[in-house]
Formats: C-alpha cells, sequence, structure tokens
C-alpha cells in the first residue's frame, strides 16, 4: 500500500520537513483589499502583516475549489498512491475538511479520507508530520488514523490577541456576544473548546501582563497534570521578538518540557490580527 499525506498551508510546517518527508501542501487563499494571494506561495506572512497595516478592509480567506482538490488527488493516484490521507483545519473555522468529503466522491484512481484535525497550525502540523513519518516507514491507514486520533486528543492551546473584531465579523467565535462590549478594553484569552472543538472567549484579561500570567498559569496546571512528555509551541503573529522572550521565559521555568517557535501566517493572522501570541502543545512522540 503506498499513502499520500496532503494537508493545507495553515499547517506552517518548515520546508525542509514538507520535503524530507514527502508531504503536500495546499495553499489557502487569502483576500486583501480585493487582491488574492495563495498563503505561502504569493505571499509572505512578513509581507501580509505588511499590507495588512495599510489596509482599507479587514482581510477575509477562502477555499481552494473542489475542481482544484480533485485534480490533485487524480495526479497522486496517478503517481501510484492507493490512498491519500488528507488532514486540514478544523471544520468549525472552515467548512474545506468538509467539502472535501464531496471531492474524495469524484476521485476514480485513489481513496480519499479528509480528515478534520480539529485544530490547526503547527499543532495540526505536527499530526501531519506523525502521519507522514508513518506512511513512509510502510504503516497501514488504520494505523494511522488511530494515531492521529490519539495525538488530537493531547493538543491544547491558549491565545491572546489584541483585537477581537475579525473573529466577530467572521463569526469563528462562538461564544462573542458575552464579550462585544469590552472587547476595547480587554485583552481576551481564546482556546478551541473541548467539546464543540469552537474557538472560545476563555475569560476576559485587562492587561496584557495579567493575559501572560493567566496563560502561563493554565499551561502550568497541564504540566503538573499531563503524564506523557509534551512538545510546546509559543506562536506569534508576526512578533518573533515577543516569542522568544516568552519562550526562554518558560523554558527555564520548565525544563522538562521542549519548546519550539511557530508562527500565525496569513490565513490564520487574518482572523487573530497582528501581535497575538499563543502557547500551543501536543504529545510529544518519536515516530
Amino acid at each position: 500500500m503506498k499513502i499520500a499525506v496532503v494537508t493545507d498551508s495553515t499547517a506552517y510546517l518548515p520546508q525542509q520537513l514538507i520535503d524530507e518527508n514527502n508531504i503536500t501542501v495546499v495553499p489557502i487563499p487569502v483576500v486583501l483589499d480585493g487582491q488574492t494571494y495563495n498563503e505561502g506561495v504569493d505571499v509572505t506572512s512578513t509581507e501580509f502583516y505588511e499590507k495588512l497595516r495599510h489596509s482599507e478592509n479587514f482581510p477575509s480567506t477562502a477555499q481552494p475549489s473542489i475542481g482544484e482538490m480533485v485534480a490533485l488527488y487524480e495526479r497522486l493516484g496517478d503517481q501510484g498512491y492507493d490512498t491519500v490521507i488528507s488532514i486540514h483545519l478544523a471544520s468549525t473555522i472552515s467548512g474545506f475538511v468538509n467539502n472535501l468529503k464531496n471531492a474524495a466522491q469524484l476521485v476514480k484512481n485513489t481513496h480519499v479520507i479528509p480528515y478534520d484535525s480539529q485544530i490547526t497550525v503547527i499543532l495540526m502540523g505536527e499530526m501531519v508530520l506523525a502521519a507522514a513519518k508513518m506512511a513512509q516507514k510502510g504503516k497501514t491507514v488504520e494505523e494511522i488514523l488511530a494515531r492521529l486520533d490519539a495525538l488530537r486528543a493531547t493538543t491544547n492551546e491558549y491565545f491572546i490577541v489584541n483585537d477581537l473584531q475579525n473573529l466577530v465579523r467572521g463569526g469563528r467565535l462562538s461564544n462573542a456576544s458575552a464579550f462585544l462590549g469590552s472587547m476595547l478594553r480587554i485583552k481576551p484569552i481564546l482556546t478551541f473548546d473541548d467539546d464543540s472543538h469552537k474557538i472560545v472567549a476563555f475569560e476576559k484579561i485587562r492587561s496584557l501582563k495579567k493575559a501572560y500570567a493567566r496563560v502561563e498559569e493554565l499551561f502550568a496546571q497541564t504540566v503538573q497534570q499531563t503524564d506523557y512528555p509534551i512538545h510546546a509551541y509559543v506562536i506569534h503573529a508576526n512578533d518573533e521578538p515577543a516569542a522568544i522572550e516568552w519562550r526562554d521565559q518558560l523554558a527555564a521555568k520548565y525544563p522538562q518540557v521542549k519548546f519550539d517557535i511557530s508562527y500565525f501566517g496569513p490565513v490564520v493572522g487574518a482572523h487573530l490580527g497582528e501581535k497575538a501570541i499563543a502557547i500551543g502543545w501536543i504529545k510529544d512522540e518519536i515516530i
């Protein structure tokens, strides 16, 4: 059995890992002032945030077409892949993975399995990487999907954002009404709800310093309660110095945790806004 692994550009995996593990990445379009950019192809993260600072309108995102995806899957089938595991950003923030279920039915020369990561960014990227490594080692579809399910259950994250407006406008914040009256005066902490897998506003915090402290407190609880090693990321929206500083502080406090830095690219940054920052983590496994 020959298995291909496909994901979308919001996995934010380094190109070297994509190449080494034969991962196919589909760019997600982002629209800014009427111009459409394919993430990671037509615009870099730095370029996007620069454009965003001078934009006249809120950015929005789109989806690759069903036709494009069918053509991609069929190309993989022509290359000898009899199964494609296609891992994508949470269905609660994009309809893409659900639409791929329709695309899968149109593909005749390979079996396509759309998989909802229930997350996005590098945490999804870690899941993609695990699937690709297992595929290269000849693991079965059932083994890979079981591993994905197990890893997915270990993901968690807390976001600190400066502005809720675009999340609210895009309908991606499920409990927005509780925050609208004070959104300009707070630094809300957001997370993916464990049950609904939707982005929710977790707590209202009055200052950035207090928001950092509260997220660290929540992370400390996780470290204390988790009986397996975790791989944690500080994830930033065009603010690498802040991410490095926070990463270094956390690494000093928790030497038993593996820490890295990742980023919110244009598609996710379009909704979170520049300078958003987060801690995310997933079970640290050697595949």
